[in-house]
């Protein structure tokens, strides 16, 4: 996939974490409070600052934990849609430099991180 930095993906994020990424982002020193919130169904979400995620540095037009991103960062813009099975999403201008083999692959490991952040969500309730 060939990435702009158009920040697009990061605008009114509602992307979903897993423990390993919280985990992941509490060792590199930041705190829960601050990079996530949680619903009333369980579900750790990653916060919005200035219509943005946290973590979107609007300036730089970059991700300040690129390397340490949440797996659905890692993995977008292949996404599961209830209705479609996994997709491209529409909203992403680069979507089209996806190859079908990587949007397998990365379908693949969608449904594995939503599966695992459900279980986890049922535990946190």
């Amino acid at each position: 996939m060939n990435c702009s930095n158009c920040g697009i993906c990061c605008t009114e994020t509602e992307m979903l974490l897993s423990n390993e990424d919280i985990k992941r982002l509490e060792k590199k020193g930041f705190h829960k409070k601050f990079f996530m919130k949680t619903d009333k169904s369980g579900y750790a979400q990653l916060r919005n600052r200035n219509g943005y995620c946290v973590f979107y540095d609007l300036k730089k037009r970059q991700c300040n934990v690129y390397t340490d991103r949440p797996s659905g960062c890692n993995v977008y813009p292949v996404i599961l849609d209830v209705e479609k099975g996994i997709i491209i999403d529409d909203i992403c201008p680069e979507g089209d430099s996806i190859s079908v083999e990587e949007k397998a692959e990365k379908g693949k490991a969608v449904v594995k991180l939503l599966e695992r952040i459900d279980e986890e969500a049922k535990n946190r309730r």
